[in-house]
């Protein structure tokens, strides 16, 4: 049973007092039980690493959800614009980890260098339940309406067309679905997307598609987050839900809104770094873990350690394999930069697919992975010269340990160009960092190195010249 002190760790800003609490009281079985390994990675992927010239890039877990990105920023959109982009592509070819019915955080620096943090993490209904109340529509629609720069049409589109014609898919999804095949097998829309004729999971380059999915993507498309939150998706919802013992209603639905505020803002080093506030426990968790990171010297060596000291200091003894989460982050050519992290509470959320609609909605905050949200690491690092830093760790403790690493290597003024640079989190693919690095003269999207993410910049092509 959850100790109080754990479940104000997602319900408010809690304040740690480094040191309090040492590593080694959590003791081997804890750090074994989380996934806290010393070394990284030792498997390594071939997914590239891109260099930008200043037309943008994205980076993802999942290679279709950051060439969508980076196809975004191509057609002259933002950062805004491909993240969102990102977010429902990876709805439809990702959603072991992303989805409709999930919740998150993400964190926007528009042209003016102001940053602002969008909140929209699941919510628990009030009659209880096993399924969440997601947010992660209105959160992505609110944002791109404020700050992007294409038609909203625009950046629903690509998802429900992945969803609707189909796609192959990805190793990053194929390695989850193998250790995830006794939840699909449990739901009859997940079966007969994800397991061939034998009941295995579907392998890397065989066709999937959610024909229920596009359809709701469509409605979504044509109406904003409306097509979500009201009308005929929104009832299903809520049948759905009530007629497996759930507790949506189709008040909460409507009122689903996303938090504007101020993120946490620190010096570092020569950085300039925003992280998720303290009024989740995301920025709690984030901060206290930078903290002792900070005071351990900040070396590969000393990332795991500040892991454990700051479960401990947390009270969190043990988690869940997967969590269901992924992060993803953009850089446009004007200077905007996107980061965000997301969670379905579990690996494909509750499990069910909420019948007619294609959406697996994320389980109970209050459920087994409720802490999901705490581990979500969207980072934003800025120096004189602009981005010098996005990305976002996710998954678990080890996601956003890597990301502090990498956001600390970046303020002691280490140029991270290589997927080497990054610490793995050595528990990919469930907990993963994604970063984009950035000098004056380019920027470097780097993936976790023990996953099969991907890293796309936006190819502007110029047309030929003809000469009379």
């Amino acid at each position: 049973m959850r100790s109080a002190r754990l479940l104000a760790l997602l319900a408010a800003p809690l304040t740690l007092v480094g040191g309090c609490t040492t590593f080694e009281s959590i003791g081997s079985q804890m750090a074994s039980t989380v996934g806290l390994t010393e070394a990284a990675p030792r498997a390594y992927t071939s997914s590239a690493v891109s260099q930008a010239r200043r037309t943008g890039i994205a980076v993802a877990d999942e290679p279709y959800a950051a060439r969508a990105g980076a196809a975004a920023l191509a057609a002259d959109g933002n950062a805004v614009d491909a993240v969102t982009t990102m977010f429902f592509t990876l709805s439809a070819t990702y959603p072991v980890a992303a989805g409709l019915g999930a919740g998150g955080i993400c964190l926007v620096r528009d042209t003016n260098g102001r940053v602002v943090e969008f909140d929209f993490l699941t919510r628990q209904p009030r009659g209880g339940g096993a399924y969440a109340i997601p947010g992660a529509v209105r959160g992505f629609h609110d944002m791109q309406t404020l700050y992007g720069a294409l038609p909203w049409q625009r950046t629903v589109g690509p998802g429900e067309a992945y969803a609707a014609t189909g796609f192959a898919i990805s190793q990053a999804l194929a390695a989850r679905l193998a250790e995830s095949q006794n939840i699909v097998r449990l739901d009859a829309s997940l079966a007969a997307e994800f397991l061939d004729e034998s009941g295995q999971p579907r392998a890397a380059g065989t066709e999937a598609r959610n024909v229920p999915l596009s359809q709701t993507m469509t409605q979504i498309r044509l109406d904003g987050a409306d097509g979500f939150y009201k009308g005929a998706t929104a009832q299903r919802i809520v049948a759905w839900s009530g007629s497996q013992g759930g507790a949506i209603t189709i008040d909460e639905l409507t009122a689903t809104a996303a938090k504007q505020t101020a993120p946490r803002q620190r010096r570092t080093g020569g950085l300039t770094a925003w992280l998720p506030g303290p009024g989740t426990g995301a920025g709690a968790f984030s901060g206290a873990l930078l903290d002792n990171l900070a005071r351990s010297g900040g070396n590969e060596a000393a990332v795991a350690a500040a892991a454990r000291q700051t479960l401990a200091a947390f009270g969190v003894a043990s988690l869940p394999r997967d969590l269901g989460s992924t992060g993803f982050a953009a850089v446009d050519a004007s200077g905007q930069a996107a980061s965000c992290a997301i969670t379905l509470n579990g690996p494909f959320g509750s499990g069910r697919t909420a019948g007619g609609t294609g959406v697996q909605l994320a389980a109970s905050p209050a459920g087994a992975a409720g802490l999901a949200s705490a581990f979500l690491a969207p980072v934003l690092g800025v120096n004189e010269q602009g981005v010098a830093l996005a990305g976002a760790g996710a998954g678990g403790p080890n996601g956003a340990a890597a990301m502090a690493h990498a956001l600390l290597q970046a303020a002691q003024g280490r140029q991270l160009g290589r997927r080497g640079d990054l610490r793995g989190t050595g528990n990919a693919p469930y907990d993963t960092v994604n970063v984009i690095s950035c000098d004056r003269e380019a920027c470097v999207a780097l993936v976790d190195p023990g996953a099969h993410g991907m890293g796309t910049v936006a190819e502007i092509v110029t047309p030929p010249v003809i000469k009379p």
